[in-house]
């Protein structure tokens, strides 16, 4: 061997031992980790595309109609908490809030990154770290739920509250601004490209933005993103069209004693099943006219789900299905899960799973669905090591759902 051909091996080797070094500092082997993970994912799709969300398999039996009058028989008490104001006085043309010192997320961290800078605001000292080590211990884990950011408040921060509803508006958001309330909203993002699962990836992710000001000369919220930066301005009317797949779920924290008031400013929207029943009447209403989207009818089916509506929810999320969902809508919301196993739909719940874990295979949601359809399929073995994977991926918050359903197997 050549004094030449010797150099370069030992320094090739010299490069080897320092990459391997490098990535044992936990910080390099996270965002490494990452980029390693995208990137396999990225050349399984170029290999095994993935595809378009599969259209619901041809159901044999189904209700008479898809339309139903909006009833309650999940919650027998439908009388709201306070009495509903039909009519508040305007807001102020402008509101503007200190915006809270600026948090860029780690990956796949919006959700605890947002909650971090609007807890800021409240006094609050930690960051998105102590938050996600504790609803999504797992890096990889990519999406956190709203029941998982109030899990968090309400446990570790206990002086503080937060709630969430659907069915949100402009006005409700202005409103709670105008009280000193910022607002968390779910809405939609582009990815960057350098994200993307594969060549055909339309780059469409589920985001939170904390809202802190608005200004009606301009028409604009300004925002504190944790993907994209600080104090950024969104239209009125961009913030409705990105808001509306995610059913326009809003989120406003608040001191205890305080309550009264926020009951006040949401008005029937307080009470959940009242908020629940006021969107399921606006879904139902625009499912009726020739207009509506795949996202409205989505929305429907979720609305449906909660009142446990599952049959006919089904058909709603078929109907969002034949129209065309995004690729990672299931990375995000489950209601379709839900109302195929309860209605009987084991192959439309086994099909649909297998896609959420091909487009995400790091959610605990798919996998624990995915193993419900196994096991009412007979295969408990499949079922048990879903379930594993699902306990794997959030060990901590989701445990007993997981470790629940594991039960029933050994």
């Amino acid at each position: 061997m050549s004094k030449r051909t010797r150099n370069i091996i030992i320094a090739l080797t010299g490069l080897i031992l320092s990459a391997v070094l490098m990535y044992q500092i936990p910080d390099v082997r996270e965002r490494l980790a990452w980029r390693i993970d995208v990137f396999q994912i990225y050349v399984k799709n170029v290999i095994d595309p993935v595809g378009p969300v599969p259209t619901a398999l041809p159901v044999t039996l189904q209700p008479a109609t898809a339309t139903i009058r909006p009833t309650n028989t999940k919650k027998a008490n439908l009388t709201p908490s306070v009495t509903p104001t039909s009519t508040f006085p305007p807001p102020p043309a402008q509101v503007s809030m200190t915006s809270p010192p600026y948090e860029k997320q780690t990956p796949n961290n919006c959700g605890p990154a947002t909650l971090s800078m609007a807890l800021h605001m409240y006094g609050w000292e930690g960051d998105q770290s102590d938050i996600s080590d504790l609803v999504k211990p797992v890096t990889g884990d990519r999406n956190v739920n709203p029941e998982e950011l109030r899990y968090y408040v309400r446990t570790q921060a206990g002086w503080l509250n937060l709630e969430y509803r659907v069915g949100g508006t402009i006005e409700i958001i202005k409103r709670l601004l105008a009280a000193n309330y910022p607002v968390i909203v779910e809405s939609v993002t582009s990815l960057n490209p350098g994200d993307a699962l594969g060549p055909a990836d339309d780059l469409w992710a589920a985001h939170y933005l904390l809202i802190t000001a608005y200004d009606d000369t301009t028409q604009e919220f300004t925002v504190q993103d944790s993907y994209h930066g600080p104090d950024l301005t969104i239209s009125y009317a961009q913030l409705e069209e990105e808001w509306k797949p995610f059913n326009n779920l809003y989120m406003v924290i608040y001191f205890p004693q305080y309550e009264d008031e926020v009951k006040t400013l949401l008005a029937s929207d307080w009470d959940p099943n009242l908020n629940r029943q006021n969107a399921l009447i606006a879904t139902q209403a625009v499912t009726a006219t020739d207009s509506a989207d795949a996202f409205d009818w989505f929305n429907y089916g979720s609305n449906l789900t909660y009142f446990e509506k599952y049959e006919e929810a089904a058909l709603a999320y078929d109907k969002a299905r034949e129209i065309g969902l995004p690729l990672r809508m299931f990375r995000y919301q489950f209601g379709p899960f839900l109302a195929y196993f309860h209605s009987g739909r084991n192959d439309d719940l086994l099909a649909l799973t297998d896609y959420a874990r091909g487009i995400t295979e790091m959610s605990e949601e798919a996998w624990l669905w995915y193993g419900y359809g196994l096991y009412r399929k007979g295969d408990y073995d499949g079922a048990l090591k879903a379930w594993q994977k699902a306990d794997g991926i959030n060990p901590k918050f989701f445990e007993d759902q997981a470790r629940n359903a594991m039960q029933l197997v050994q």
